[in-house]
């Protein structure tokens, strides 16, 4: 099997935070353990659309919801290390598209990992995909389209 690349062009980040790993967040390898990562991504992703005044979830039931998921590990992290998750936007259509991830360690510059969560806008009240709205596309000029 192929293995996964990520690669993301540098122009399509808009926002960066700092996650430190906990103890607990360290397995039977003493690093950073996959599960732990997938949380650290998913609150990056949350710190980054509440930057943006963004809710995952609106009164009319109008959200996001995550439809996938990509990681590529590069090195490993372990306790204390200070992670900086720079998360983006990119490759939009009418109902999502990707929120994109470079995770490195600043105190030695090493990419850490990449990853991608792929979205979609959807009523949580009637159970459908939903068009993306016009406020959240304006928030991102520079996303580019894919059909």
């Amino acid at each position: 099997m192929a293995r996964l690349q990520l690669n993301f062009p540098d122009d399509q980040y808009y926002y960066s935070s700092l996650l430190t790993v906990r103890v607990t967040d360290i397995n039977a390898g003493n690093h950073l353990g996959n599960d732990s990562m997938i949380s650290m991504i998913s609150e990056a992703r949350a710190r980054f659309l509440f930057e943006f005044g963004i809710s995952e979830t609106e009164r009319d039931g109008n959200g996001i919801i995550v439809t996938d998921l990509a990681t590529t590990y590069r090195a490993e992290a372990h306790a204390r290390d200070q992670l900086l998750f720079e998360v983006g936007v990119m490759d939009f259509n009418k109902y999502g598209g990707d929120i994109i991830f470079r995770i490195t360690r600043p105190q030695d510059r090493t990419l850490v990992a990449m990853a991608k969560q792929g979205f979609v806008f959807y009523n949580y009240k009637s159970s459908q995909v939903v068009m993306m709205p016009d406020d959240f596309r304006g928030k991102f000029e520079r996303v580019n389209w894919v059909d």
